[in-house]
Parts: structure tokens; sequence; C-alpha cells
């Protein structure tokens, strides 16, 4: 009868360690390089909102749907709507990543590309992509 408790509690033991490490295991979307780098998988459809400020608040803003296509560290994003200056189809964005998130983007406006800053949110649902004159895009993971 010992033995019996002694292994049931043994199993019981095991499947609360087994069940806490899957728990302790975030569900960061994320793709490993050849090199062994760790970095973001932003491949997929993203919600975006479409800033416009400073000088270029004139073209207000509007909502865009993004498609993000990740090749190792670099990405591009294609629209996948037209909007009030962009067709559909046109590439928005231009980038590479490294392990601490983007590592240098550039929006493509109609008037040429802008170099700009991009963030990714600590679950990599959201991202923030900024000029710091006039354009600002955020993303949202659909």
């Amino acid at each position: 009868m010992v033995k019996k408790i002694f292994a049931v509690l043994v199993c019981f033991i095991g499947l609360i360690i087994f069940v806490s490490t899957l728990h302790g295991q975030s569900s960061k979307k994320t793709i490993t390089l050849p090199n062994g780098e760790v970095v973001w998988d932003l491949n997929g459809e993203w919600s975006a909102i479409v800033e416009n400020y400073g000088p270029s608040a004139f073209a207000g803003s509007y909502p865009q749907i993004q498609k993000i296509t990740q090749t190792g560290s670099s990405f591009v994003a294609i629209r996948m709507i037209d909007d009030p200056w962009s067709l559909k189809g046109s590439q928005s964005l231009q980038g590479e990543l490294d392990k601490s998130g983007i590592k240098k983007v550039t929006i493509l406006t109609a008037h040429g590309p802008e170099e700009s800053k991009g963030q990714i949110s600590n679950d990599g649902n959201k991202i923030v992509i900024d000029d710091g004159k006039q354009h600002r895009l955020t993303l949202t993971r659909k």
C-alpha cells in the first residue's frame, strides 16, 4: 500500500513539473536563423493605423492592412487594400531584425523612402514604426 501511494505521489509531482514547464514557456512567435540568432517571426497579416503628422498632417490618419513576408532577418510589408495615397499591392515597409527587435526599418511613401525606428511589443503582437518627422504606423497582428 505504501509503495502504491509513493508511486502515485511521484507521478503527481512529475505531472506538476511537466505542466508548470509548459505553462512557463511563452508563446512568443520567434524563428531561429541559420546562425543561431533568434528573432521575431513577423510573417502574416497585420492591421495597421497610418498616422500622418507634422508636414504630412494634411494626409490624415487611415486604416490599412499589411502583409509582412520575412526571409531570415529581412522583411517587407505589402499593402493589402488601397488607401488614400497608395495602391493595394505596393510595398510599404522594408527592414531588418536582430535579437533585440527591429534593427532598421524604412517606410516607403509616395514621396520616397523614410528611414525610421521601430519597436516590437513584448508579446510580438504590436509594432510601432515612426520616422520622427511625419509618419507613424501602428501594426497589430491579426
